[in-house]
């Protein structure tokens, strides 16, 4: 009989494990709940533009699908920071030929069902709703949203990458006796705009970095687009603060908040009001759970490990799981070797990042402007140049590096105390730069 995976969610990470699993000589079949999001109009500005760093590129090259992927990637070497009174400081990322890569959610997605379809034997069926599963037998049952008919498939193992939301562990994996789970909220959320091309088809901003407008309790980024237009993201408080999203009911509110607050992208954004109501207001959570594999099911990206984006790292995480998945499949040709494995490398990484990405809201919403963070930052990079294999920074082990997310927190950690230390240092804005400071570095380097 021909082997068969049944993958719940065409998403990134479906899509990905798609061609994966295609690779091992197997049949897929995808149960999207969603209509193909190819017929419809993708634009900018409908979704959080992601940012792919060295994790996704390094699980697209196993899959043989990264040359498609870069025609659609703008790098961007570094952040701009953009001051109330619209001064700009530029932050590299890390090395000179270090970049993440900007690409639109939308196209990306698209661009991954192609190749799961196009690399053979995937079937992706659209508007199917997953209501049970019986996981140790790997049956499921789906209904067919067009014509209310409810069936069910069974498959040799079966993949869940649907998502925060996942309604494969809502409805099954969260009723086994001794399953974790929990879900908080944090107190903001996010909205899109768009800056659009200047009337020439140029960008109104440096194409090749990330902008951020950081404001305290709030902040504004920008990634890049091909059109040359900006995918915008702002995120603030739903309520409590000065200014919070509950609070701007009027349009009068609206424009006069984005005058006041970023004079600069208000000049930028001709159509705010129209471009404000658009998009929805929508709210950022996390989710943890164990075990992240019963029976013949499997949670693979945001469906075990949902994060907050402030890492850029959730499309990278969950390609991730699918790079290493298929690498331990490779080791066992097993699945419950594999599964029992997965899970167990996996989790402390997933629980890092969650870690990571809500320890760096902070930095990029309240230190990326400080002075003395920046001085900081500017002996961490010194450092580095000088002694690459002694010290790496934090944002360059989880960004340019496949070293595990569970490690980098801890080494961040480590490095966070060395650098208190050396910033209590009298005059450390004077001697920052001298070969005192670099030993005093070294030494507590272990």
């Amino acid at each position: 009989m021909e082997k068969k995976v049944i993958i719940v969610g065409a998403g990134l990470v479906g899509s990905l494990w798609a061609v994966y699993m295609q690779k091992a000589g197997y049949k897929v079949v995808i149960y999207e709940r969603r209509s193909d999001i190819r017929k419809a109009e993708i634009s900018a500005g409908k979704s959080i533009n992601l940012a792919l760093s060295e994790r996704g590129w390094n699980s697209l090259k196993a899959a043989g699908v990264e040359k498609e992927i870069e025609k659609i990637a703008i790098p961007m070497s570094g952040r701009v920071m953009h001051s109330m009174e619209g001064k700009l400081t530029y932050q590299p990322y890390g090395k000179e030929d270090e970049a993440i890569y900007s690409v639109p959610r939308g196209n990306l997605n698209a661009m991954m069902m192609n190749l799961a379809e196009d690399k053979g034997n995937t079937e992706i069926h659209y508007q199917h709703q997953c209501l049970d599963a019986d996981l140790e037998k790997g049956h499921i049952t789906l209904k067919n949203l067009i014509t209310q008919e409810v069936f069910e498939d069974k498959a040799d193992v079966i993949f869940a990458a649907d998502g925060a939301f996942s309604a494969v562990r809502y409805n099954s994996m969260q009723k086994v006796d001794r399953f974790n789970f929990s879900q908080f909220y944090i107190e903001d959320g996010y909205k899109e705009l768009l800056i659009p091309a200047d009337e020439n088809g140029n960008y109104k901003l440096e194409k090749n970095a990330l902008h951020i407008w950081p404001r305290g309790r709030f902040m504004l980024i920008a990634l890049p687009n091909e059109d040359g237009s900006f995918t915008c993201t702002l995120f603030m408080p739903y309520e409590n603060e000065k200014y919070a999203f509950n609070q701007l009911d009027n349009d009068a509110k609206i424009d006069d908040f984005v005058k006041k607050v970023f004079p600069d992208f208000y000049e930028l954004i001709p159509n705010l009001i129209e471009n404000w109501h658009q998009n929805p207001l929508s709210s950022m959570s996390i989710t943890r759970c164990f075990p992240w594999t019963v029976g013949k099911f499997a949670l693979m990206g945001d469906s075990a490990h949902s994060t907050v984006p402030f890492y850029g790292q959730g499309m990278n995480a969950g390609f991730e799981d699918c790079f290493v998945m298929w690498e331990l499949y490779n080791k066992y040709k097993n699945w419950e070797k594999t599964f029992k494995e997965y899970q167990e490398i996996r989790k402390p990484d997933g629980d890092a990042l969650q870690d990571l990405s809500l320890d760096n809201y902070y930095v990029m919403r309240d230190h990326v402007a400080d002075e003395k963070f920046l001085l900081q930052k500017k002996i961490e990079a010194k450092i580095h140049q000088l002694h690459p294999t002694k010290w790496v920074p934090l944002y360059s082990q989880v960004s340019f590096s496949n070293i595990r997310y569970s490690q980098a927190y801890k080494n961040g950690k480590i490095q966070e105390n060395i650098m208190s230390k050396i910033m209590d240092s009298p005059n450390i804005e004077e001697k920052w730069d001298s070969k005192e400071i670099e030993l005093k570095i070294l030494s507590m380097i272990k």
